[in-house]
């Protein structure tokens, strides 16, 4: 699937910034299963310098310079990308999840990388409450993959998804006690809860197709951004990108920015500036299928 993305994301400060800089995790990431055909990024006012760098997990990542006073700072994304995840395999066919814990838990060239993601992170760390709710899908022997099916699909049952009932600081012990929540927090939960159990899991920022084709169901998800979860199979397995909040294993609905620990690690815009005030800030995004 083709998409065409535009996202803008606008600060209006209530005093004139003097100096700012702006790390911005915007740009589709390019892999084997995401094309970037075009990917642009501008601001307004025009930085002074742009640094383009990756981070410590491969994402792009862009820095802006201003050093002009503005009391108004647009920064648009317009992006072309081609989008086909690999089909995922027979979730019998898929090592039963203590194998996969105990691989991550040695280490080792086939499990380094994602032994990483074991570990606590500010916004992700593994809890008891979320470690409890997670071992309800994995039974003694249960295979990995079906598992995190199971799991996800019961955070899409059991949860109700609820904008302003949540922050971005928001624990996931909250989150689990309320059952309610949006994308970031179904993905904070189940990472957490994956932790907890030994295995491997990222957070994803990214896109989804909110407005589906004709006779389809839509996404639950926000026009601005979306999140979900990827999970490590296993050495010579790979990974496996699950949406707990739509209960979809990812394939053609989705377009990937970037991967870390949390949503820490990759939020979109992040900056340091001298003045301001009191701010606020808009974001949206078009995902057009072309």
């Amino acid at each position: 699937m083709r998409y065409r993305v535009r996202h803008v994301t606008t600060y209006r400060y209530g005093k004139p910034v003097d100096l700012a800089s702006h790390m911005l995790h915007l740009a589709p990431r390019a892999l084997p299963h995401q094309t970037v055909l075009a990917s642009k990024i501008v601001s307004t006012p025009e930085p002074s310098r742009t640094s383009n760098r990756f981070d410590h997990f491969g994402n792009g990542v862009a820095w802006l310079f201003l050093d002009s006073p503005h009391r108004r700072f647009e920064v648009v994304l317009e992006a072309t990308v081609d989008v086909l995840f690999p089909r995922p395999k027979e979730a019998a066919a898929t090592l039963p999840w203590e194998q996969v814990a105990e691989a991550a838990r040695q280490g080792g060239p086939q499990a380094w990388q994602a032994s990483e993601f074991v570990f606590d992170s500010p916004m992700a760390a593994a809890e008891a409450g979320t470690g409890a709710y997670a071992a309800i899908s994995f039974p003694p022997g249960r295979p990995i993959l079906a598992g995190l099916v199971d799991l996800m699909g019961r955070i899409r049952k059991e949860f109700t998804f609820k904008a302003g009932v949540t922050t971005i600081s928001t624990p996931v012990s909250r989150v689990l006690a309320q059952k309610a929540g949006v994308c970031q927090d179904f993905s904070h939960l189940m990472i957490s809860g994956l932790r907890a159990l030994g295995l491997p899991a990222r957070y994803v920022s990214g896109y989804l197709r909110t407005k589906p084709p004709p006779g389809q169901v839509a996404r639950r998800g926000a026009d601005q951004s979306h999140a979900w979860v990827g999970a490590w199979l296993g050495p010579g397995m790979g990974w496996v990108d699950l949406d707990p909040t739509n209960d979809i294993i990812v394939r053609d609905e989705h377009v990937v920015l970037a991967w870390g620990r949390d949503y820490g690690d990759i939020s979109p815009v992040r900056g340091i500036i001298l003045g301001g005030g009191v701010h606020t800030v808009v974001a949206g995004v078009d995902l057009e299928a072309v």
